[in-house]
């Protein structure tokens, strides 16, 4: 392993380090010489700075997303759930290929492919998934951790990663924790999108409800946008859709307030008050291009999270169709209604950062093969301890779904609450039940 820094942030001991890794890992093993175009993994090694030297466990983070990096923490309690897993564990924090410090992709790259055509850069995004995602992680625990089995965490997305991980590689795990992100098995985007397009009328809902003069300022806001001629500091078109965009934190805690607090500034007068012919406030405009611009794979990988092996049916812009067919998302319908965790077609039109994936989107829809992802039977035979957090609010992942996920995977656990919004694991409370339900239960024997 390569190790490029090392040092302390308050709290912690970090190590920053990488290693090469096969961007095609077919035909290629893990923890074995590969052949082929490599690219980086770059991941941090943190633990308690008095804990530098002793012989502690270890846990691996699998990030959320897809297209997230990992953490960057600034103490151990402002991401929550590390400063227990610091008591325990010494933890692994890799930024996803593609994400962060691992061969970043975003336009550049993109731009970068071009040249080779639309199907070439397709082909490269599709080695972003969960299927060489997880062959990176365990390449990285047989040739850099000695082979020695680790505990995975793994958030939203990166419980889905969980399954595959679990699916392929067992015998690396000697545990794992999952919050908020038990995926359907069998996957289907457009399944999802049927159970999540409901639940953000639900939540535009109790947001008008927590907010009840937001009604009029959002419609007047989306009144104005109609006209067209708005334009963001980028250069962006500002739409109603875009607008409508603000719900995809919806999901999160305070993101009501968050949402709220943009929309107070949202015109230019003398004491804030809307009025017919207000001009949009400069602020404003900058904080709903920040709040809904998009990370670099975010939403280009957002609907192939669901693909598994041979589709079906190409996926088709499965958000779209499902929001086609529900008018009370329309943008002349008043009061306006907001969209959650779902990419559209024109987000590659009309947003600066995205336009250069547009060629190779339009043929990643059509696309019918992509690498498996889930085995269901080696799930239901699992002899992994998996204790699962399910929110049961949860916007993002259906807490139906998950359930009926799990009952199908074998000495997995799980408790249910609605005490916590998606973004529970980030407290100080959800990590540190899940651990000791798992301590008690006697699925961590063995580690201490």
């Amino acid at each position: 392993m390569t190790l490029l820094a090392e040092y302390y942030v308050p709290g912690l001991h970090v190590e920053d380090r990488s290693i090469r890794v096969p961007l095609d890992w077919t035909g290629n093993e893990p923890g074995k010489a590969f052949d082929g175009e490599t690219i980086s993994l770059f991941y941090r090694v943190v633990c308690a700075p008095e804990r530098i030297h002793d012989d502690l466990p270890l846990l691996v983070f699998l990030q959320g997303g897809p297209g997230g990096c990992g953490p960057r923490p600034l103490n151990p309690s402002s991401d929550g759930w590390i400063a227990e897993a610091i008591r325990h564990f010494r933890v692994i924090l890799p930024d996803q290929r593609g994400t962060g410090r691992s061969s970043r992709i975003d336009s550049h790259a993109m731009t970068r492919l071009a040249p080779a055509g639309a199907r070439s850069q397709a082909d490269y995004l599709k080695r972003f998934l969960a299927d060489s995602i997880v062959r990176d992680f365990e390449h990285l625990r047989r040739t850099e951790f000695g082979g020695a089995k680790w505990v995975t965490l793994g958030q939203s997305y990166g419980g889905f990663l969980t399954l595959t991980y679990l699916s392929f590689f067992p015998e690396g795990v000697a545990a794992s924790f999952t919050t908020g992100g038990i995926p359907h098995v069998p996957a289907d985007a457009t399944e999802v999108y049927e159970h999540t397009f409901p639940r953000m009328l639900a939540k535009t809902a109790q947001y008008y409800e927590r907010y009840p003069q937001d009604v009029e300022r959002v419609g007047m806001v989306a009144d104005l946008l109609a006209d067209g001629g708005v334009t963001m500091a980028n250069g962006d078109p500002f739409t109603v859709r875009r607008l409508q965009c603000l719900g995809s934190d919806f999901g999160m805690k305070l993101s009501f307030e968050r949402v709220h607090w943009i929309l107070d500034e949202a015109f230019v007068a003398d004491d804030g008050v809307a009025s017919r012919g207000s001009a949009l406030s400069d602020e404003f405009v900058d904080h709903v291009m920040s709040a809904t611009s998009s990370r670099p794979l975010y939403w280009p990988l957002q609907e192939f999270i669901y693909a598994d092996g041979e589709l079906d049916e190409p996926i088709r812009w499965a958000a779209q169709r499902v929001r086609d067919t529900m008018p009370e998302f329309a943008e002349d319908r008043r009061p306006l209604a907001f969209t959650g965790e779902a990419m559209f077609p024109w987000m590659f039109e009309e947003e600066t950062a995205l336009r250069p994936y547009r060629a190779a989107m339009d043929l990643l829809m059509e696309d019918t093969r992509f690498g498996r992802i889930y085995d269901a039977d080696r799930l239901a035979a699992n002899d992994v301890p998996l204790q699962a957090a399910v929110y049961f609010d949860d916007m993002y992942v259906d807490s139906g779904m998950q359930l009926d996920t799990l009952s199908r995977v074998g000495r997995s656990h799980y408790w249910v609450t609605n005490e916590f919004e998606h973004d529970g694991l980030h407290g100080d409370r959800v990590f540190a039940r899940l651990y000791r339900e798992a301590l008690d239960r006697g699925d961590l024997a063995g580690l201490f």
